[in-house]
Order: C-alpha cells, then structure tokens, then sequence
C-alpha cells in the first residue's frame, strides 16, 4: 500500500507505514475476467468471504479495502471514524477504491457504507467494474453480526435495530449495482458459484452518447431494461421522484415492470397518469390535462417526468416536461419499434393542430433514453411495420451498406426477428445521435438535421388528411412518403430510374403499404399541396423535400416545381 493511497484516508503526520502483503490467488486460468467486480452490501453480507473464493475461481486478486484502509493508516477503522469522522473517511475511501479500480481487473469488497456515497458509486461507475449487491434477509445479517459490537455502528447499540436502520436508508443505494445476489443461509461455496454464473452471464446494455455539452445523455439499448429503470436513472436524476405518463394500452403491459423496478431504488411516483392511445392525444389539450395533474401531485423542478409509451407519449410528455415550471427533466422509455430507432432521441417534443402535425412544440433534450428492446415483443404486427418505415429512411438516409442490410433482413424484423430488432434499434440510434449532435436545432441552412425529414413531407400531409383517428399510422405514412419522395427525386434526374422500384419493393415486402393507392382512402392532389405548403419545415409558403441522388446522399431543396409535385400525386392515383 502506498503513502498516497493512506494520505487519503488519515492526514499527513499521522500515519503508521507498515508493509502490507496482498494475497493474490492461484495463477490464472486461460481467460480472464476483463472486468473488476466490486462486492457491495450490508455488515454480515459475506463480502470478504464470497470475495475470495470468488477471486480463486476467476484467476484475480482478491482487495478488502477496509483491510487496505487500515494497514495503511496503522489504525482501526474505528480510530479513524473517532478521529477525523465519518466525512473524512468516506472521502478518503473513495480515492482508494477508484485507485484500485484504476488498475488490472481484481475482485475487491468493500465496506458496507461505500456504496452508499454518491461519488464512490459514481467512481465505480467510470472504473467500467461491476458491481455486485449480495442481498441478505435480516436473520441471516444478525448470526454473521455477532462479535462484531467494535464496529463503529454496532458500539453500544442493538445489532437488529442498527440493521433495521441501515437497511432502510441503504438497500434503495445497493440496489444501483449492477447484479443483485439474494443471498440466504446457504454455504458460502454456493453463493460464489451463483455470484461466478452471474458475473459471467451479465451483459451490459448497449450505451450510446448523444454529446450536446452540458444537455447530452446516453441512450440505453437491451433486453429488460426497464426492471432495472430505478438503478439507471438514479445516477442522472436530480431527485428520486417521478411522474410517468403513458396511455391505455401500454400501461397495463409495461407499467407493473417500471413500477417495481423504480421502487428498488426508493423512487417515488407522485403520479401515473394515462392517455387515450393514438394520434389525437397529441392536442393542446392533453398538454393542459398532464400539466394539471403533475402540478397538482406536487411536482417541482426536481421532479422528473418519464415517457413510457410510444412516440406519442413521448411528444406530449416531453412537451409537457418543457413547459412545465419553465423544464422538468426528462427521460424516455420508448416500447414501439417507431420511438425507440426514431422520436425519442433528438428532443424533439410537441403536439398537432388541425393545420397539421408538430406545429406547437419545442426542442427538450432527455437526461436519458431506456430503450428496452423486450417490449417490442408486445406490439401488433400493424404498429411493428409502421415502425419499421423509419428503420427504412435510417437505411436509405446511411448509405448502401446498411440499406441493403434493409433489403435482406427488413422482413424477418417486422416478423419478430429480435437480432433483427436490436440491430436496428442501434443502428437508428447510432445515426440519429451523429446528426442531432452536429444540428441539434435543425439550424444547418442545407443538409443537417433536415435530412432526417426525408419522406416526411409527404407523409406529414397524408397524416394530416386521415385526422389522424387512427386511419393511418404515422410510420405507415412515413413508409409511403419514402417511396414518393424517392419517386419524385428520379423525375428530376437526381437519382437512378430504379431507386424508386427498389424502395416501394422492399416496404411491400415487409407487408407495409408503399403506394398511395395502398391507403384505404382517397386524396385530393390539391388538398395534400396545401397541407405540404403548411408543413413546418416549408419556408414562405414554398415547398422544401429531402431528396436522394442514392443510399447515403441525400438532400434539401427548395426549388422544387410544385407542378412536378402535383403530377406524381396524380400519377398516383389522386384525384385532381
């Protein structure tokens, strides 16, 4: 042990230096954990004990940081804590363990009150080590205790109700970690063989960073995710209060998981309030009803507000979330295929009017985004394809390489496919997070974040016709506007004559429609150019489309000649 690794724990002057030997285990099996893991939990949990037979079987060396504490200061914990207190130690301790962290992988436990500091959580966290709580019940916890009464917690006191206490206040902080053993009378040999299988089993969620300074976040892609929603948002939140939104459908399903998964955590939920599904809640309105009912159950500044739901739970909640108290923070947990590759990145929030869709919103970025990829296997084969129209314009928007993975893997992902899925969720993310982060604000005069509109102009104005009821899915309008927009780009000589065929072909054959005429009604060419002249992104009244030249080349123009728009409506099939 250092001097430097003592100085953190007693001051300079005050330190005995004795030679510290480390027990480093037998030689090494061929592979080695690339990970240190950090055993956490209460008084009695066994750390020590599972710590190093756990080291043995992995081929690590095996640390006790309240060991190391103390033979580096010459001094029992208990000294240290009457001497300097308790804010000194802690400090001190948390230098140590991201010390040893910063080092080979190694299997370290450490006492019970380490986890519970924020910083020391947070160093654990960036060490990339993984953390283990072995969770004990209270009888099992009270026969490991005894004889232990020189431990600065248990001096003159009741081992049950200092237990009791400490239970209470840590076990919502243990439960950050990112395994969780429960751990019973059984032999220690036994808990380190389940401790070993889980370690060895456990896969991080795939994390990918939006970087926007001071308001980027990670997006979180993986099975289960949100069973473990208290334990990941604990380290972003300000606060471990909450408001979820969701709607009538998603609610019954996916609500039970979040609701126990935040309750792990101590994270309270002062309301739960429900939408009506579809398209027509994104109203003022709505907006009105969530901001009553937040405010009303006592939601301040600190209090987050999470999205559980579609892409229209998270346009209503985080425009809720924005201009409540002038900003709540925020956080989306997306269960549509559509959300999760697509809306619930970028901060774009709001709602529609009768003029047409996302007219009143505003740009709100969330502390963080849960996608967990189990609740795909939840939705309708209808709201699966919608959503995949989107994966489609990541494709075309990509380049050819992950187009053509659209072409050959697009129809077994609307079937199920869940390799299939998770790739296209991180695929979407992974280029949706690059272009928000060079354009947050849809800014750049050409190109930018506008390229993610590609068939959305289209799309957007036969949303707009249906009234949004429920006619038309936004990702089914979207899939027919890919086609439209690829259509008209090939009219003007932008793009090959067989872009077109190859687009409506591969959303035929997911099952999507592709072509106007495909929609269970008809359009007014007029009436669809004046909508289009009202959508958002128009600029003086004049018609703006990303078009392509191919798969990964797209465009924005504004030159386009409404007569040439007009035609291909016609050519389509609508009426004059």
């Amino acid at each position: 042990m250092s001097r430097n690794t003592a100085n953190a724990i007693v001051p300079q002057g005050a330190i005995q230096d004795p030679e510290t030997a480390i027990w480093t285990g037998p030689p090494a099996p061929a592979r080695r954990p690339e990970r240190s893991i950090v055993l956490v939990g209460m008084p009695g949990a066994g750390k020590t004990s599972i710590g190093r037979r756990l080291a043995l079987r992995l081929g690590l060396p095996f640390l006790d940081a309240d060991a190391e504490i103390e033979a580096a200061a010459g001094l029992p914990i208990t000294d240290i804590f009457a001497r300097y207190g308790e804010a000194h130690f802690r400090d001190g301790e948390r230098r140590v363990i991201a010390r040893l962290l910063a080092g080979p992988p190694l299997v370290l436990a450490t006492g019970g009150g380490a986890f519970v500091d924020a910083r020391t959580r947070d160093a654990i966290r960036a060490s990339g080590a993984v953390s283990v709580w072995l969770q004990c019940r209270m009888a099992t916890l009270l026969k490991r205790v005894a004889g232990r009464e020189h431990r600065p917690m248990f001096l003159n006191a009741d081992p049950a109700e200092v237990l009791e206490r400490l239970m209470a206040a840590r076990h919502p902080l243990y439960a950050e970690a990112d395994i969780v053993i429960a751990c019973s009378d059984e032999s220690p040999e036994v808990t380190t063989r389940r401790v070993q299988q889980a370690v060895e089993g456990w896969q991080p969620p795939a994390r990918l960073s939006v970087p926007l300074g001071e308001r980027g976040y990670d997006i979180l892609v993986g099975e289960g995710l949100l069973a473990r929603a208290g334990a990941l948002l604990a380290p972003v939140l300000p606060a471990r209060r909450v408001v979820v939104v969701s709607d009538e459908v998603v609610g019954p399903l996916h609500l039970p998981v979040l609701r126990a998964g935040l309750a792990e955590t101590g994270t309270a939920i002062l309301a739960e309030i429900t939408i009506p599904a579809g398209e027509a809640s994104k109203s003022l309105a709505q907006v009105q009803h969530l901001l009553e009912r937040m405010l009303g159950a006592g939601a301040d500044r600190r209090t987050a507000v999470l999205a559980l739901g579609g892409g229209v739970v998270g346009d209503l909640a985080g425009f809720a979330a924005a201009i409540a108290l002038r900003g709540l923070p925020f956080v989306q947990l997306p269960t549509t295929l559509l959300a999760q590759v697509d809306s619930s990145v970028g901060g774009k929030t709001g709602v529609n009017l009768a003029l047409g869709k996302n007219l009143v919103g505003a740009f709100h970025q969330p502390r963080l985004v849960l996608a967990d990829t189990g609740t795909l296997g939840t939705l309708p084969v209808r709201e699966l394809r919608a959503g995949y129209a989107e994966v489609a314009k990541h494709g075309l928007l990509a380049g050819e390489r992950l187009w053509r993975w659209c072409e050959a893997h697009g129809p077994a992902l609307v079937e199920g496919d869940r390799e299939a899925l998770v790739t296209a969720v991180l695929e979407s993310c992974r280029l949706k997070a690059s272009v928000v982060a060079g354009d947050e604000r849809e800014e750049t005069e050409e190109g930018g974040r506008a390229l993610l509109n590609l068939g959305h102009t289209f799309g957007h104005a036969l949303e707009a016709e249906c009234g949004y009821g429920g006619m038309l899915l936004h990702g089914e309008a979207v899939g027919v506007g890919l086609g439209l927009a690829a259509s008209l780009s090939a009219r003007l000589g932008h793009c090959s004559q067989e872009l077109p065929g190859r687009v409506i072909a591969h959303l035929q054959a997911c099952g999507m429609p592709a072509r106007i005429g495909d929609l269970p009604r008809r359009f007014s060419a007029a009436a669809l150019l004046g909508r289009m002249r009202k959508d958002k992104k128009a600029r003086e009244g004049m018609l703006r489309f990303v078009l392509l030249r191919g798969p990964g080349d797209a465009f924005t123009a504004g030159d386009v000649p409404p007569e040439a728009v007009e035609r291909l409506l016609l050519d389509e099939g609508c009426d004059g």
